[in-house]
């Protein structure tokens, strides 16, 4: 399929919604956090919030589990035997505390039904995209689900939007695409002519201080659920 891109996408031509996943569809961070929570009282010393930003590192996966080893080894406390524990807690609660956003489930359900087609298109890996759509509820629902080891690539890059458009057979004029980060999510769907909604909701870096004229998405969402009020207003007109 050759893709068409539009400088003109409206929500009148949309067929098939696009959703980013972690802080999109649930708090990710809150389930990281906790995750790290629970291996610093595991370990009995050290501090969640720095194991955290260990995670946010350039250079290192954000669920690199090297990142674990990295902080257990520079407090002082490394064992391979509290390494592999800390890891299998790390995965246990955070996968736990991972719940969908009010109103997030709904949301897809009723979208469903007013007939898109529903995607997700994630940085995470497939395995662990696939474990957290399941605990949430989410993977029943959707058509088609993206991830960086299915793409080849990671968002901004534009290759990862065309492979999952390209996969679905889906024109960028006709498709939206919804996330919580400026950089990551908006600027390359647009550029790519998607029609974009910006996640306000989940963006926990505050991105909406980086509005200008170059990121600017078509639309700002307070909540999952006024994804169907864009659509519901033009059945309405």
């Amino acid at each position: 399929m050759k893709l068409e891109i539009s400088l003109t996408a409206s929500k009148e031509d949309i067929t098939c919604i696009i959703f980013d996943m972690d802080n999109t569809l649930f708090d990710f961070v809150e389930a990281k956090t906790r995750a790290c929570q629970a291996i610093v009282k595991h370990i009995g010393y050290g501090d969640a919030f720095e194991l955290f930003h260990y995670f946010r590192r350039p250079g290192c996966g954000f669920e690199d589990w090297n990142n674990i080893r990295d902080y257990i080894y520079d407090i002082g406390f490394y064992s391979q035997s509290l390494y592999d524990e800390c890891c299998k807690i790390y995965e246990t609660e955070k996968l736990r505390a991972v719940n969908p956003y009010p109103n997030a489930i709904s949301t897809i359900i009723e979208l469903k039904k007013m007939g898109f087609k529903i995607a997700i298109l994630t940085d995470a890996h497939s395995n662990n995209a696939k474990k957290r759509l399941e605990k949430t509820g989410f993977f029943p629902l959707l058509d088609a689900f993206f991830c960086a080891d299915i793409t080849g690539s990671s968002k901004p890059s534009h290759q990862t939007f065309l492979f999952a458009l390209e996969t679905l057979n889906q024109q960028p004029s006709k498709t939206l695409f919804v996330g919580d980060s400026l950089r990551r999510d908006i600027e390359p769907s647009k550029t790519l002519g998607m029609l974009t909604a910006y996640a306000a909701y989940g963006d926990r870096n505050n991105d909406i201080q980086q509005l200008s004229e170059k990121i600017v998405p078509d639309f700002v969402l307070n909540n999952i659920s006024e994804v169907v009020d864009l659509f519901e207003s033009v059945k309405r007109e």
